[in-house]
């Protein structure tokens, strides 16, 4: 039997436990009606059009933005009114930069989890070009180019190094409709960190050429966000469509933990 300061000593270790940021107990899990997607730079909303069915067919309401990429304020404002339009509990998602974009907007009172699909995730105030920096340079980063305050990436980048295992006019198709970011956009930095105080999910993309995996890695260690892993370029939405529609439904309490 255990004596009472032993007793006492196990639940001050399960209360701790309890109160660390992003980890996630199933009966913590509050069950959502809602999505939000969020897409990042060298994209736009269609981007989510593989993984809305499966999100559809499992109850949810399903809403994509549509960023101008124009500024973060602009993004995160876009990101609000989509989240305004919502009756209840909310998943907040974001692939690549939109990370970023539900970091800064994610405290919203209806957002009951966030998922991060192969995505930036900085903290409030952070330099994430000087963290990102400390990992090697992702090969996509030789094919951006500029012109008149705006970015985007060439073509050949776009096949190879960003939607690099998508069939290739399904990848072209993508590379037609790709936004261009504004050049201030990706160095503009957070004021909130909504990962440190909401359940948080991530997915990993092994093969990305985008974001460099252990960049991925240790974003999704330092967060502590529930995790996998899944061989796929940058665009995993868009090659594991049924995939990241499976972690979103592990967010929105509609799905069990394998």
């Amino acid at each position: 039997m255990l004596n009472r300061k032993l007793l006492n000593g196990l639940f001050a270790v399960i209360a701790a436990a309890s109160a660390l940021p992003g980890l996630v107990r199933a009966a913590d899990v509050p069950v959502a009606k809602n999505v939000v997607l969020v897409h990042g730079l060298y994209a736009d909303g269609s981007s989510w059009i593989d993984v809305i069915p499966y999100l559809e067919r499992a109850g949810l309401n399903v809403t994509a933005v549509q960023n101008p990429l124009t500024s973060l304020a602009d993004d995160v404002a876009a990101t609000r009114r989509a989240l305004a339009a919502q009756d209840g509990p909310t998943v907040l998602v974001g692939h690549s930069f939109a990370g970023t974009i539900i970091s800064e907007a994610g405290n919203d009172p209806k957002v009951s989890a966030l998922v991060y699909v192969a995505a930036r995730a900085p903290d409030a105030g952070e330099d994430f070009g000087a963290l990102a920096a400390k990992f090697p340079k992702p090969p996509a980063s030789a094919g951006v180019t500029r012109k008149d305050g705006f970015f985007w990436l060439n073509e050949e980048a776009f096949l190879r190094d960003f939607a690099g295992d998508i069939e290739p006019s399904r990848a072209r198709a993508l590379y037609a409709v790709q936004g261009r970011g504004a050049d201030a956009l990706p160095t503009t930095k957070t004021t909130t960190a909504a990962w440190r105080d909401k359940p948080t999910w991530y997915q990993v993309s092994t093969e990305d050429r985008t974001i460099d995996p252990e960049l991925e890695r240790f974003l999704a260690k330092r967060m502590k966000a529930t995790t996998i892993e899944l061989d796929s370029s940058h665009v995993s939405l868009v090659s594991h469509p049924k995939e990241i529609a499976d972690l979103i439904l592990l967010a929105a309490g509609r799905k069990k933990s394998p």
